[in-house]
C-alpha cells in the first residue's frame, strides 16, 4: 500500500506495465483514498478555500468514506492497475443522479473517473470510460449523464469523443462553495 499511496502522490516513476481493470477490495482503501485526494487536489485545490476544501476531502475521500461506497450495490467500481499500483479508478452510478434532466426512462451516471497526475495521458481515462460504457450498455441504461466542471474543458472534449454533449447548467457544492458545472449527457 505505502507504494501505492507514494506513486499516486507523484513521488513515484511512470508505471510501464499494462493495465488492469478489476473491482476494488477493502484492501484498496488506502490506495483508493490517496490516489482521490491526489487527483481532486492536482486539478481542483487552487479553487478553493481550505476551509471548504479539507471538509469536503475528509468526507469524500477518506477510506472511512469509500468502504461503504464500494460495497453499494448501487454503485460500480472498477480499478486501474498498473505493476500493482492503482493508477485510476472509475465510480458508475445506476441511478439516475439528475432526475430533473432525464431524457431516459432508466437513466445512469458516471460519477467519477480519475487518474494519478502522473499517468494522466496515458489512455486511462480511455479504458475506464470504455469499461463504465460496456456496463452502462449490459445493464439496459437508455441515458448517461455526467457533471462536468465548467471550467475544465479537456474533461468536456474528452466526454464529447464519447457522444456525450451539454444538456443543462447545474451546480457542484465544495463547502459553501457552488461551482458551475454542467451536465452532459448521451443516449443510448
Amino acid at each position: 500500500m505505502a507504494e501505492n499511496a507514494a506513486f499516486v502522490a507523484g513521488d513515484a516513476a511512470a508505471a510501464a506495465g499494462p493495465v488492469v481493470l478489476r473491482a476494488p477490495t477493502a484492501d484498496d482503501l488506502t490506495a483508493l483514498s490517496v490516489l482521490g485526494i491526489a487527483a481532486f487536489v492536482h486539478k481542483f485545490a487552487d479553487l478553493y478555500r481550505p476551509q471548504d476544501l479539507l471538509p469536503f476531502l475528509t468526507e469524500t475521500y477518506t477510506e472511512a468514506a469509500l468502504a461503504p461506497e464500494i460495497a453499494d450495490p448501487a454503485k460500480l467500481y472498477r480499478v486501474a492497475e498498473q505493476d500493482g499500483v492503482l493508477v485510476g479508478w472509475c465510480k458508475v452510478g445506476l441511478t439516475c443522479g439528475f432526475p430533473d434532466h432525464a431524457r431516459g426512462r432508466r437513466v445512469m451516471e458516471l460519477k467519477q473517473l480519475y487518474t494519478a497526475p502522473r499517468a494522466t495521458g496515458q489512455g486511462l481515462g480511455r479504458q475506464l470510460m470504455d469499461w463504465a460504457m460496456g456496463e452502462f450498455a449490459a445493464r439496459g441504461a437508455d441515458e448517461v449523464q455526467i457533471s462536468v466542471w465548467s471550467g475544465n474543458p479537456g474533461a468536456q472534449r474528452f466526454y464529447q469523443r464519447y457522444g456525450f454533449a451539454k444538456v443543462a447548467d447545474i451546480t457542484f457544492r465544495v463547502g459553501s462553495q457552488l461551482d458551475d458545472e454542467f451536465l452532459f449527457a448521451r443516449m443510448l
